[in-house]
Formats: structure tokens, sequence, C-alpha cells
């Protein structure tokens, strides 16, 4: 069925609320929700997180109704570089995490949550990191990036990045909110800057100027709109980019794993580790071997998919569908 023909009913028609729980709680939660989606094409994943906007939940379904329903863009690569993600546990479990990424998935990049309310908490997860890749690759052969998630003003940002630098940070992602912000803080530190949501909260995220505030971008194709939406903003900017995910399951990986595939230039290893954080998935776990992920498409198997859709009562699941609906309705 073309895209533009599709009805709100044929969508709900083919979508499938699910729920899988993580290993650790993760952007304060502990279960990951969405909507599934089948189309003629495969499966896309609605899942925008609760504090979405309606408006922001369209761009998600675009991704979706893209995935299942359209095509994505021709692959420049067949597979993608990737990098682990570090919780913001404690430094321990910062080490064993690093260490499983490492040694049984072959990263070489991993990216550390910070912002935490004692600097001395961020410090000890990044050090700990540190040392586990220098032992396990050789001492700087291992990259570290950092995400605060807009958590510091400017002056906490700067007091913690004179402090983490000493580890060798690749950058620093999203350290304050505020375009201004960002722009005062690039001043005082030497720590590369990436921005997140400050190109995918934008009510055009193309217009950006992100040479003015960062050095990279990391963009975020569910949320953007789905590959060709991902693409284009790319295309608008005038620095290296980052592909990254949204904390989805492995079929809603695909559709980031098919954004960085279309890249022309890709320098950085992408955001595309997250499914070590899934204790549960509607289908074989879409982890790294040797530090890459292949591109491709991933169909649930349906007693996982069974088990996700059952994980939700039916008061949630009415919830997701009509996000659904609401969603389509902004969308027009």
């Amino acid at each position: 069925m073309p895209v533009d023909a599709l009805t709100l009913s044929d969508v709900l028609d083919a979508a499938v609320p699910f729920a899988l729980p993580l290993r650790r709680r993760f952007r304060g939660i502990d279960v990951r929700e969405g909507v599934l989606i089948k189309g003629p094409s495969g499966w896309g994943e609605f899942a925008p997180f609760d504090d979405y906007s309606d408006a922001a939940a369209a761009r998600w379904l675009e991704s979706a109704i893209e995935a299942a329903f359209g095509e994505w863009s021709q692959r420049a690569r067949d597979e993608v570089e990737v990098n682990a993600i570090i919780p913001a546990v404690d430094s321990s479990a910062a080490a064993s995490l690093a260490r499983e990424a490492v040694l049984e998935l072959g990263c070489r990049t991993i990216k550390v949550k910070v912002g935490s309310a004692d600097l001395l908490d961020d410090e000890a997860r990044v050090a700990s990191v540190r040392d586990v890749l220098d032992t396990a690759l050789g001492r700087g052969r291992g990259a570290i990036r950092i995400d605060a998630n807009a958590a510091w003003d400017v002056t906490r940002a700067a007091a913690a990045l004179r402090r983490l630098v000493a580890y060798d940070i690749e950058y620093v992602e999203q350290p304050c909110a505020s375009l201004g912000e960002l722009r005062e803080l690039r001043r005082l530190v030497e720590v590369p800057i990436a921005v997140d949501e400050s190109i995918r909260t934008s009510a055009d995220p193309g217009s950006v100027r992100v040479r003015d505030i960062a050095d990279v971008a990391v963009l975020k194709p569910a949320p953007l709109g789905g590959v060709a939406a991902t693409l284009r903003v790319a295309e608008s900017l005038d620095v290296p980019v980052v592909v990254s995910g949204s904390l989805d399951s492995s079929v809603g990986l695909d559709t980031a794993v098919a954004a960085a595939a279309a890249l022309g230039d890709l320098p950085y290893a992408c955001g595309l580790g997250t499914g070590a954080l899934f204790a549960d998935d509607v289908a074989e776990p879409r982890l790294p071997v040797g530090g890459v992920i292949a591109v491709g498409r991933t169909a649930p198997d349906l007693p996982s998919l069974l088990a996700a859709r059952d994980r939700l009562d039916d008061d949630r699941a009415a919830w997701w569908r009509q996000r659904v609906a609401a969603a389509w309705a902004v969308k027009g």
C-alpha cells in the first residue's frame, strides 16, 4: 500500500503494543514500551517517551510508517561501527559493563552517562571505564565519550570537564540545555562538544546552526522522522554526524542502523549499542559483533512478540493506541 494512501485504521490494524524489561534502570525507566507496526516493507517502531508532545511523537510515527510501508535510502556500507553505553551506575558496575562491551562485543568506543548530583560519582565511573579500555586495548586506543543530557549549567559543566578531560574524552554530548549556554561553555573548555537535544527537540532540526555551538551533531532517526528525514538534516549541517538510537528494540534499531549506513561520511562510531541494555527483546538482540552491527531488517519472532505484548495490561495497550491516533492527527 502506498504511504500516501494509508489511513489511521490501516496503521492501527497493523499495530502491536509492547513492553520490554531493561537490565538496569535507564533514562528513568525500567521497562521500554512502544508499538510495532507491520507493513509490506517490514516492521516499524513507534516508541516516543512519555514526555514527548503529540507533535514530537508525530515525527516518530513518520519514522515507523517509513520503515513499515516505505523505502529506506541506499546504503553506503554494510556494517556500522558502534559505541557501547554505560548508564549512571556505580564505578564497579561501570567497569563490569565496560569489560563486557570490549571483550564480548568488541566495542572500542564507550559512551558514559554523567551529570550525577555528585561530580565524584561521575569521575569514578569515567575513570573505571578508562581503566578497562586501557587494560584491554592498550593505553589511548579506546575512546570515551560522555553524555550529560543537559544536566549542567555552564559553571558546573566547566568544572566537571576540567576534571574529566584527564581521561581523554572524545567529546561531551549535550552538557547544557540552551544554545547560549553551549556557546559560552565552548569558549571555556577544550573538550569537543556534541549536541543531541538541541537538534532533536527543535521545531526545525535542519535549521540549527550547529557549528556555532558544537563540534559534532548527534542525530536520532526515530524522533527526527526516519531515515530520509535524518539524511536531510545531516546534509544541512556543517559538522560531523553521529547516528544514535533511542533505546529501541531490535526492530526499531534497524532504522537508526539504516540511516547510519546511508551516510557518505561517518567518522565516528555510532550510538547503536543499546541492545545490550535490554533484559528481553522482540527478536534476537541486535548486539555488536566485533564492534560493528550489520545493516539489515529484523522481524520479531512470534513467542517474543506475544510475550512483549502481554506485559502490557489492557489500559496501557489502549493508551498506546490512542497515542498513535494523537500523533496521526498532528501528522495530518
